[in-house]
């Protein structure tokens, strides 16, 4: 029992200096860099998908204020540049750049224009996920008109591109493939905001059958992906043989000591200092076995991921990745996304209620 009470007092000073952390990568326009604000890497910019998750924690932790403050800023953006998303809803796009960007500049909300795998429709489904998880709790987000509109339009923007097949870059912005991480954010998104906006049926039959076609692949191209853990949480998309199989891959295939690698044969840091190559590990797939072990009321494996979380945490908060069979980490520290989800982990370890209401399929 005392064993018990250390250990929930712990969690709940790391959640308190984490929580610093992550609040501390926030700007005044409420979006938030992915990393620090004075990184050199490019990721003080702010990425749609990095915003949704760093504010689960937030959410998690019904700080409902801090997720408003971010999702109505979300609905600025959009509003700039609705005359792109009103040309993709005229005519499905045939060049990346005329596809939503995932990533904006934090003060002004302008594009980055650099050649870069911006096709990525996971971001456009994670915003209409999070509106309506915001709105079932009773946190209004589309307050206007004017609001309600917008959301409307990502719907039919998703339709136009036909999200369920479509290909894109996916949540590593990598090469351009038809994934099921991308359809499984945009299939929750739809059936979660269903209920304020009009989604035809027909975009979430098409979804359902193109995810349920790949999985358990991530794509044509990748057996497993890290990306696929998104599929169980947050948007409790697959049935329960799929996502006991997503989980039996991701650690097999993937799982190392200081994390989990994206996908095998990933390049991104794939370089060490001994230069002995290999993935990179990231530190974030290890708060996310963590959190989907507790759902599943696995306390014992949601232990032992939190523990090894715990175990590659910094002083200067949690990083991006390691390095393969090394204990050194890249720059991007703290990525806002690992501080969120290292947050939501120690938070339901701690046995608190879980208010984050589950897709009933």
């Amino acid at each position: 029992m005392v064993r018990k009470i250390l250990k929930k007092i712990t969690n709940k000073h790391l959640i308190k200096q984490h929580l610093e952390i992550l609040k501390g990568l926030q700007y005044k326009t409420g979006l938030f860099g992915a990393s620090a604000k004075a990184v050199k890497t490019g990721y003080n910019k702010a990425w749609l998908r990095d915003n949704f998750y760093e504010c689960l924690a937030f959410f998690v932790l019904k700080d409902y204020a801090t997720c408003k403050e971010t999702y109505k800023t979300f609905l600025r953006v959009f509003e700039k540049h609705e005359y792109k998303i009103d040309r993709a809803i005229e005519k499905k796009p045939e060049n990346k750049h005329e596809y939503i960007h995932a990533r904006y500049h934090p003060h002004t909300f302008d594009e980055f224009w650099e050649d870069w795998g911006n096709k990525q429709n996971d971001a456009v489904g994670a915003i209409l996920w999070g509106i309506a998880s915001l709105e079932d709790e009773g946190i209004k987000i589309m307050e206007t008109e004017k609001d309600k509109e917008l959301v409307q339009k990502l719907v039919h923007y998703l339709n136009s591109i036909e999200y369920w097949h479509d290909q894109d870059s996916g949540m590593w912005e990598n090469e351009e493939e038809t994934h099921a991480s991308s359809i499984g954010a945009c299939l929750a998104g739809l059936i979660k905001i269903r209920r304020y906006v009009n989604v035809p049926d027909h975009m979430i039959e098409q979804g359902r059958k193109s995810l349920n076609h790949l999985l358990p692949r991530e794509s044509e191209k990748k057996y497993v992906d890290l990306a696929e853990l998104s599929l169980i949480y947050p948007y409790d998309i697959v049935t329960k043989e799929q996502r006991d199989k997503i989980l039996e891959n991701v650690e097999y295939h993937l799982l190392k000591e200081r994390g989990v690698i994206r996908y095998k044969n990933d390049w991104y840091y794939n370089k060490n200092p001994d230069g002995y190559s290999e993935e990179a590990e990231w530190c974030f797939g290890l708060s996310w076995l963590a959190i989907i072990y507790d759902i599943l009321g696995n306390k014992q494996k949601a232990e032992e991921f939190l523990q090894r979380a715990i175990a590659v945490d910094t002083k200067k908060g949690m990083p991006e990745l390691y390095y393969s069979n090394s204990p050194n980490y890249n720059e991007n520290t703290p990525l806002g996304w690992s501080e969120s989800m290292f947050i939501i982990a120690l938070h339901e370890f701690n046995n608190e209620h879980y208010p984050m209401p589950l897709i009933k399929k």
